[in-house]
């Protein structure tokens, strides 16, 4: 059980990692753009789309670290004045439609990244499947996430200032 919490871990870890990295790259990439654009009049062919992917990647494994840490937005207006059993029961709904929308990048994204293999990015050449491939990836996060609190298991690893925190 320990090995497979420390392979998990290092899973998270390592999106979490891709992420912040691919979030400098762009930072890097759109800045050197610019600067050569405006004092060179050169620009590198293949800048805007590597942005473009990296951008991609960013926003959906940003989806699933967002359930992962409960960033997801909640109007709780309404449930806050039901009894907390209600809201329990609520809360395994919402569990269950997150694990649905898991399931539905899985299945749509696995299916959209092969069909997606036959063509090529135009500058860099690389398999149009590149973009889509986050998808069945963040389906997985997703999942795994939205089970894990499902069952109870908290699986935010960044604490902030939290409702209720002063």
């Amino acid at each position: 059980m320990k090995t497979i919490k420390r392979a998990a871990l290092w899973v998270d870890s390592f999106f979490e990692m891709f992420s912040l990295t691919a979030l400098l790259a762009m930072i890097l990439i759109v800045t050197t753009q610019v600067m050569t654009r405006k004092l060179f009049h050169f620009v590198l062919f293949w800048s805007e789309e590597v942005t473009l992917l990296l951008l991609v990647w960013f926003s959906f494994l940003g989806i699933a670290f967002g359930f992962r840490e409960h960033l997801h937005l909640a109007i709780d207006t309404l449930t806050s004045k039901f009894p907390s059993s209600w809201n329990r029961v609520l809360d395994k709904l919402i569990y269950a439609s997150i694990f649905a929308f898991g399931i539905y990048l899985i299945v749509s994204g696995t299916e959209f990244t092969i069909l997606m293999n036959e063509s090529t990015l135009a500058a860099t050449k690389l398999p149009n499947s590149v973009m889509y491939a986050v998808m069945p990836i963040t389906g997985v996060l997703v999942c795994v996430y939205s089970l894990l609190q499902f069952i109870g298991i908290d699986t935010r690893r960044h604490r902030g200032n939290e409702e209720g925190d002063a």
